[in-house]
């Protein structure tokens, strides 16, 4: 069953993105993007400089390794929030757990970490601090906390897979969660929201999704253990989501082993 019905914004082109960034955001594409400069050389990924900040390996890390990265410089695609978003004001960094009764959400745990960075009109790009960044997601069984999900009943009261950070300085914030499983019509994936003053008519926000290689989706999700039930068998894959063809390519989380499970790094651009 499709749960994410909710549309939000689109992907901008890069001729839309000029227009607003001006001829400051040509000079700042061309840095930033792959665009010029490579001496020929393949233009680099959002993999590339997650390596190069040598963040993705260990979630732990100090927030402070996060400075020394460079601000992501291009608008990261909006998309729908779906319709199992609720705003808990549930200030964690672990969010595998129920806080009202502790029990905690099974799976390959991932280390998750967002750096959100502002593009303004100017082309001017730095990190964003204090900003709320909201995740939420489904379980290893495609079931979602805090609503009436078709897929599992009923689980209001719940709260596990769900929390919000507040970025620091570099713009960064920092989870504890698990894997996410799948159901029937989407691909593996994770919500997120940017609210920039959640308390203010004036602030900024962005929502949109996080996905996962396929190949290691499958991996996980036939790994046993809590995926035992659902498995990877009838998952929908990335170019069959119909969400994912609007920009899902720019919003694929590079997910790598660590010390325990799975750990990432996304480097998010927003207009502001």
């Amino acid at each position: 069953m499709e749960h994410d019905d909710v549309m939000r914004g689109r992907l901008l082109s890069r001729r839309e993105l000029l227009a607003i960034m001006g001829a400051a955001g040509l000079a700042l594409l061309a840095g930033c993007s792959g665009d010029g400069g490579n001496d020929g050389a393949a233009p680099p990924t959002r993999a590339d400089s997650a390596a190069t900040a040598a963040l993705s390996a260990d979630p732990t890390r100090p927030a402070a390794a996060a400075q020394a990265t460079v601000p992501a410089c291009i608008v990261s695609p909006e998309m729908m929030e779906g319709p199992f978003f609720v705003d808990e004001k549930l200030l964690r960094s672990d969010i595998r757990s129920d806080p009202s009764g502790g029990a905690t959400r099974e799976g390959a745990p991932l280390g998750l970490v967002l750096v959100v960075s502002g593009v303004g009109g100017d082309g001017a790009c730095a990190p964003i601090e204090r900003a709320v960044v909201d995740i939420w997601q489904c379980d290893a069984d495609g079931v979602y906390s805090d609503v009436d999900d078709p897929a599992g009943g009923s689980t209001k009261g719940q709260r596990w897979l769900r929390g919000h950070q507040v970025t620091d300085a570099s713009g960064t914030v920092r989870f504890t969660t698990v894997y996410p499983g799948w159901y029937p019509g989407r691909a593996t994936h994770i919500h997120f929201k940017v609210r920039t003053d959640p308390d203010a008519a004036s602030g900024a926000e962005f929502t949109s999704q996080l996905f996962f290689d396929d190949a290691l989706s499958d991996a996980v999700h036939n790994s046993g253990g809590a995926y035992a039930p659902r498995g990877a068998a009838g998952r929908v894959r990335n170019a069959d989501d119909g969400i994912y063809q609007g920009g899902g390519d720019q919003l694929l989380l590079d997910a790598r082993p660590a010390a325990s499970g799975y750990a990432a790094t996304f480097h998010i651009g927003m207009l502001v």
